[in-house]
């Protein structure tokens, strides 16, 4: 066969590429879909799979009975933006300067020297789309289009903020949205995406703006609980996981996806009845102890995950990362520190146990540390209250053991003064293991309004009133 050269020649470059796109644990036509649903304020006890009794979660309770539920999961942060930046980067926010949330009148965003997740799937042939909430930045250099994302249609930031809009890749979408239907919307968002990416990998992520206040339910879940509107509202998201597992299963794509469900913080408890429940935890958003960053978390993945397996031992928002790099078969970036590891054996059934670290923040103010079993949390000088944010006592240096008082109701600072004195050692040595942080990004200053105060300073406090 003389022409034997020349076909070798033309078909090397093919069976050379798609050697070398097979790195990894898998080849790249076999890489598995991953799916992160991202609830925006879901307290730790908001699901029937974590102990409510009273919010109706089957499909969410499938992803537990199925796969694996994570009893001692955290967010990175007791806020939305910072927990979001960890997810997406496996970094914790404080190497960003991201210590706050980002507002409509922010300039600022997630560092444009950030690497996405969306990043590095992308370079292994993923589709990348995220639907729902962003919130870490809503100029254009900022918004998901520019972070690795193909596509985004959603809110770019907390759905309580001014200027709530429907963005559609880089341009808005609506200017007017009626928050009765974001949940559906959103979920009629994913399943198309889902079913256009069907036969080539994707990521898809979800992130839910709700229940985050304001709460709104469609008019087929609005009243159907009879248990007010946040059961309503949490019995929607659930059917919103329902309708995503049965487009991946219509799809016959379900075996190879990883789904995980989860929240970025824990419940708005000031609230009240529009806020939802961390159970036994104690506090909520806003606050370091555990009900403030302990989220619920789940992952499913057919044929991987064995089902019905609980893990008990710490996992972290910024484990995804590296989880999802090393599922896909991408090397890490080594131009930076990482938080977070991967947990894919921990989601195999391989590691049942592993003592790890975790810093607690308040914006940029380190308020504890956890070790193994052990918690410590710093002096606080307390909180009178607002009406966004509850009230707290203050309270002198606690030391818990969380395996035996998850709620942090016991403290042994005073009768483990050998383990205080070591904790606050082990604390101080991760601290410096971090390095440096930048400082806090500006998140946009309020507006200045000196003139008001130069003008009662001149004419007296009557000066705005008028008699009649």
């Amino acid at each position: 066969m003389k022409n034997a050269g020349a076909l070798w020649i033309l078909f090397f470059p093919l069976i050379f590429n798609a050697c070398t796109n097979s790195a990894g644990p898998m080849g790249l036509e076999a890489l598995p879909n991953i799916v992160v649903i991202y609830c925006d304020d879901l307290g730790y006890g908001d699901l029937g799979c974590f102990g409510n009794q009273e919010i109706r979660t089957p499909n969410v309770d499938r992803l537990a009975d199925e796969g694996m539920k994570f009893t001692e999961f955290y967010s990175a942060s007791p806020v939305c933006s910072p927990s979001r930046a960890a997810l997406l980067t496996g970094r914790i926010p404080q190497r960003m300067g991201i210590n706050s949330v980002f507002f409509p009148r922010s300039y600022t965003g997630m560092p444009l020297e950030e690497i996405t997740i969306a990043d590095v799937l992308k370079k292994r042939g993923y589709a990348t789309g995220i639907v729902g909430k962003w919130h870490l930045g809503h100029r254009h250099e900022y918004l998901p289009l520019q972070r690795g994302f193909d596509e985004y249609f959603g809110i770019p930031y907390s759905n309580d903020m001014h200027s709530v809009v429907y963005m559609d890749g880089n341009e808005v979408a609506a200017y007017r949205v009626d928050q009765h239907y974001t949940s559906k919307t959103y979920t009629e968002k994913a399943c198309d995406f889902i079913e256009r990416h069907t036969g080539t990998p994707f990521y898809l992520y979800l992130a839910h703006s709700m229940p985050h206040v304001p709460i709104y339910a469609s008019p087929e879940f609005d009243g159907r609980s009879g248990k007010g509107l946040y059961t309503d509202v949490i019995e929607e998201i659930d059917w919103s996981v329902g309708e995503v597992l049965a487009k991946l299963e219509e799809q016959g794509i379900l075996d190879n996806t990883l789904v995980v469900f989860s929240s970025d913080n824990g419940p708005w408890l000031v609230m009240r009845e529009m806020g939802g429940s961390a159970g036994m935890l104690r506090e909520g958003k806003q606050f370091t102890f555990e009900g403030g960053q302990r989220v619920p978390t789940l992952a499913m993945w057919p044929g991987v995950i064995p089902a019905g397996l609980e893990y008990k031992d710490m996992g972290l928002m910024m484990d995804w990362f590296p989880t999802f790099a090393e599922i896909a078969g991408a090397e890490l970036p080594i131009d930076r520190d990482y938080d977070g590891e991967s947990i894919l054996p921990v989601l195999k059934g391989e590691v049942t146990q592993k003592s790890r670290e975790f810093l607690y923040y308040d914006l940029a103010i380190l308020e504890g540390y956890r070790n193994g079993n052990w918690k410590l949390k710093l002096p606080y000088k307390g909180f009178r209250g607002a009406r966004w944010k509850q009230g707290a006592a203050p309270h002198d240096i606690y030391l818990f053991n969380l395996k035996n008082d998850p709620r942090e109701q016991v403290n042994l600072a005073l009768e483990e003064p050998e383990k205080l004195a070591e904790m606050l050692k082990l604390m101080e040595l991760f601290v410096a293991s971090k390095g440096p942080f930048p400082p806090s990004l500006s998140i946009g200053d309020e507006a200045d309004h000196d003139f008001y105060e130069t003008l009662l300073e001149r004419h007296g406090p009557d000066y705005f009133k008028v008699d009649f």
